[in-house]
């Protein structure tokens, strides 16, 4: 991204030319790295909540806080990549490109990656559940 980047500047502001599909490459990278990256930080738990009250709360709470979101974010993903399907086959079939002039083809692998996003981080919400699961009977067992 950061390549493609540079290299659209280098080409506006050097040679006075600026490709239109390469400027819709960055727009639409975005995107997938967005999902993917959403996917990455839940599993390595790096996702956002509330800090200042989390840390406050004692392990068997932090988990059922744990449990309870990712239970939410599993359903919120499992809805929003089943209504996102009718999307990607509504583009698919229709054969959906740029509306600009030398703009990129095949739209629809673009938003195919919001139903695959939200798949991995369907995917990711019920490992964090079971982990949490696990880390709530681990504490009822000490307490």
């Amino acid at each position: 991204m950061v390549l493609l980047i540079a290299c659209g500047v280098i080409l506006r502001y050097m040679f006075r030319i600026g490709p239109v599909w390469m400027q819709e490459l960055e727009w639409h990278l975005m995107s997938p790295i967005a999902l993917i990256g959403s996917a990455y930080a839940m599993r390595h738990n790096e996702h956002v909540r509330v800090e200042l009250l989390y840390e406050k709360f004692g392990p068997k709470a932090r988990a059922w806080v744990d449990l309870m979101a990712a239970l939410t974010m599993l359903v919120l993903a499992v809805v929003i990549a089943k209504l996102s399907l009718v999307m990607v086959e509504q583009s698919f079939t229709s054969g959906e490109t740029s509306t600009d002039p030398g703009g990129l083809p095949y739209r629809y692998l673009l938003k195919a990656f919001i139903p695959v996003g939200f798949i991995l981080i369907a995917l990711q919400s019920i490992a964090h559940s079971i982990r949490s699961a696990i880390r709530i009977g681990l504490e009822q067992g000490r307490g």
